[in-house]
């Protein structure tokens, strides 16, 4: 019977880690240091990561390699005291370690620093760590300029499990590029981890590919300042292309919400939602759950972001004050080329969408997407008003690829906004309230600038 208690007891507290060490060897390294600082870093999986911003709280995540209580200590920057504590969350295996902590006693538009505690012992970090509240600036001043990153298509490499040949990630060094711009937040628009044919099928694939992408020390000090935000496409919903038959979706979206801190959701079964920043709206949208095959002959009953998402959506825009209104999903929308996994292969529910959109004439709607490994803007001209603008910012680290040539003599195509190497995107809004500007500036791997572009929100009225 003891030897059965102790087996039990060996399973449940099994590493999950990925490169993690023993418990056991993580304590005898602590004692050789002297301190128990050393033992806690190690204790640190990935993260920590800053998620949502509020006026009144802000949520901030963490995974350890193995059970363990983990807190937040913050205090307003610049001030010691008063210093507050978050929720403490004891980590466990069936959620692979992670860690939702709420700072919930906060004061619209501070900075705060914070401290990682792991059983109450600070971990020490070679990078800072530090969150915003959003500012009260209603009905006071005109809106705050802001600054966010955008980007998808995030593959990292384990040799292991990759298919032979040339590896398909590399140039992590993007996430220092994109850190050094220091964005207020970050958009995560797709492709955030590549599941693999060893991952897609079980659970522990999916966490454990989650923790390997997670792990990624280029981009820890991204996450630990910058608020982020993230929607899915496929290769982090299921396979390949994958749409609503996959199987194991469910789990899927357990480890979206495990490992992303998004303020809400607004259907169960989804990752959909919205969040606010400053004068702006962002609609993360869902281009994978509710979607039919790519192959399916197109017609009314062909969906791809389904009836029950399109009237959410509809209702959310008109309901809407925001200046600039953020579609933010996976594929892209504009482009009218039927090839890949574009919104026109779905036409018959693209239409509907777009003559929603100009018959509630609601201005401000543009969109953010990623999935096609190259960036590139479109414009649709629409008569009777305002264009409607795609911008694709895509990829972050897996290998680019190049649009088709018919692609570049489309009339949307903007002229001067392809970009076939590894980018990122960093939008400002700026000005004042009735003149709003969005300025877009794509840069590659390096940092370096590739092109940059001024649009009013006037011009989308």
């Amino acid at each position: 019977m003891y030897k059965i208690q102790f087996l039990l007891v060996l399973i449940l507290t099994a590493p999950f880690a990925l490169f993690g060490q023993s418990i056991t060897k993580q304590k005898a390294i602590g004692s050789r240091n002297g301190h128990k600082t050393s033992t806690q870093t190690k204790a640190l999986q990935s993260g920590p990561m800053v998620g949502y911003s509020e006026m009144r709280e802000v949520m901030l995540w963490a995974q350890t390699k193995q059970p363990a209580r983990v807190q937040i200590r913050y205090h307003e920057t610049g001030k010691s005291t008063p210093a507050h504590l978050t929720n403490e969350v004891l980590t466990n295996r069936q959620t692979a370690f992670t860690a939702h902590l709420l700072a919930d006693q906060v004061d619209p538009g501070k900075t705060y620093e914070y401290d990682v505690l792991i059983e109450g012992q600070k971990v020490s970090l070679p990078y800072p760590t530090q969150f915003q509240t959003q500012n009260l600036w209603q009905w006071r001043t005109d809106p705050p300029t802001f600054h966010f990153g955008v980007g998808s298509c995030t593959y990292v490499n384990e040799p292991e499990v990759d298919r032979p040949g040339t590896p398909y990630g590399g140039g992590y060094e993007i996430f220092t590029a994109l850190a050094a711009q220091k964005p207020d937040f970050m958009l995560w628009t797709g492709d955030n981890t590549y599941t693999r044919e060893v991952d897609w099928n079980s659970r522990a694939g999916v966490l454990r590919r989650y923790t390997h992408t997670r792990s990624l020390p280029e981009m820890q000090p991204l996450l630990a300042s910058t608020h982020n935000y993230a929607i899915w496409d496929d290769h982090d919903y299921g396979p390949d292309d994958s749409d609503r038959s996959y199987w194991l979706k469910e789990v899927t979206l357990d480890a979206f919400k495990l490992f992303w801190a998004n303020p809400n959701f607004i259907f169960p079964e989804s990752c959909a939602g919205t969040f606010v920043w400053n004068d702006c709206q962002f609609f993360m949208l869902d281009d994978r759950t509710f979607r039919a095959p790519d192959h399916m002959t197109d017609g009314p009953g062909k969906a791809y972001f389904a009836d029950k998402q399109i009237q959410w959506l509809l209702d959310a825009l008109t309901f809407s004050k925001a200046t600039f209104k953020f579609i933010v999903t996976g594929g892209q929308i504009v482009n009218p080329t039927k090839s890949f996994e574009n919104y026109a292969i779905y036409g018959t529910e693209r239409d509907r969408l777009f003559k929603a959109i100009a018959d509630a004439k609601i201005p401000g709607v543009l969109f953010i997407t990623g999935d096609r490994h190259h960036s590139i803007l479109h414009k649709l001209d629409r008569a009777g008003t305002y264009p409607l603008y795609d911008l694709t910012i895509s990829p972050l680290t897996s290998s680019p690829a190049k649009p088709l040539a018919e692609e570049l003599k489309l009339p949307t195509y903007v002229d001067g906004t392809v970009v076939t190497d590894r980018n990122f995107g960093i939008l400002t809004v700026s000005g004042p309230l009735k003149d709003r500007v969005l300025t877009i500036k794509v840069y590659d791997q390096k940092g370096t600038e590739r092109w940059t572009k001024d649009m009013r929100a006037n011009e989308l009225k």
